[in-house]
C-alpha cells in the first residue's frame, strides 16, 4: 500500500517536472482530440435529430426581428423539389462523396470558386461553420463534410439542405418558402413552382420566384428540364424513395 502511495506521488511530482512547452502540447493534443470526438458526436446526432437554427438564421433574425422559418420532413416535400434543387446546384450529388472534382478542376482553371460547391459542403457551412471565404472556415469544411457523407444519407442531406436554405430575406426552408411565395404547402408544389424556388438560390436577396425576371425564367426553365433528366437518367436514384 506505502509502495503505491510513493508510486503515485512519484508521477504526480514527474509531471509537475514536465517543460511548460511539453505540457501545453500535451493539453493541446487532448483538445484537438476532444473537438473531434465531439464533432463526431453531433454529426452523428444529426443523422436522425434536427439541427437547430444556424449562426446566419440567429443572426438574420436579430437584424429584421424574426425571420419565417419551420422544419419539414423530406417525406412532405414534392420530390420534384429536391429533383430541383439538385438540377440547380448539384446535379452530381448522387455520384460524389462530398466534393465534386470535376466541378473544383473546372473553377481552379476558370481562377473562380464558382460552381465547385456540392450541396453536402453547403449543408456543413450552414449547418456548422459561417458564412465567408477564410481558409481556415474551408478547412474545417473540408474535414467535416466527408463526416456527414459517412454518417449521413443522400437523402438526410437533402432534407438539411431543404430545411436550411434562405429563400427570400428572412424566409428559410422549402416549408416557409413554398407558404411565402405561392400560397401552398412544399408537398403540393408543381413542377414549375419547385424550378423558381430553386432559381433563386444562391441569391436569394437578389431574385424572387414570384416576380421573376427574365433571366430567372430562363434559369427555371433549364432547371425543369435538369430535374426531369436526373430521374430518367438515375442521378436522383440516392434520394428518392
Amino acid at each position: 500500500m506505502a509502495k503505491r502511495r510513493t508510486t503515485s506521488k512519484k508521477r504526480r511530482r514527474s509531471r509537475k517536472g514536465l517543460p511548460l512547452r511539453r505540457r501545453v502540447r500535451r493539453w493541446l493534443v487532448r483538445l484537438c482530440l476532444g473537438a473531434v470526438v465531439l464533432t463526431l458526436a453531433v454529426v452523428a446526432a444529426h443523422r436522425v435529430i434536427n439541427p437547430p437554427k444556424t449562426h446566419y438564421m440567429r443572426q438574420e433574425a436579430g437584424r429584421l426581428g424574426g425571420i419565417d422559418y419551420q422544419w419539414v420532413s423530406i417525406d412532405e416535400v414534392a420530390p420534384v423539389m429536391a429533383r430541383s434543387v439538385v438540377a440547380a446546384e448539384d446535379a452530381n450529388f448522387c455520384r460524389h462523396w462530398g466534393f465534386d472534382m470535376a466541378a473544383i478542376r473546372t473553377a481552379i482553371a476558370q481562377g473562380s470558386g464558382r460552381g465547385a460547391s456540392t450541396i453536402s459542403q453547403q449543408v456543413v457551412k450552414n449547418v456548422y461553420l459561417w458564412h465567408g471565404r477564410s481558409w481556415s472556415r474551408k478547412a474545417l469544411e473540408a474535414m467535416i463534410t466527408p463526416l456527414v457523407e459517412v454518417f449521413w444519407s443522400k437523402r438526410r442531406i437533402i432534407e438539411v439542405y431543404l430545411n436550411i436554405a434562405e429563400f427570400d430575406e428572412g424566409v428559410f426552408g422549402i416549408d416557409a418558402a413554398a407558404q411565402h411565395y405561392f400560397g401552398v404547402s412544399p408537398g403540393k408544389l408543381s413542377p414549375q413552382q419547385a424550378a423558381r424556388l430553386a432559381a433563386v438560390l444562391p441569391n436569394p436577396k437578389e431574385r424572387s420566384a414570384k416576380r421573376p425576371t427574365a433571366a430567372l425564367r430562363k434559369r427555371a426553365a433549364g432547371i425543369l428540364d435538369g430535374a426531369a433528366t436526373i430521374r430518367n437518367d438515375g442521378r436522383a436514384a440516392c434520394f428518392e424513395d
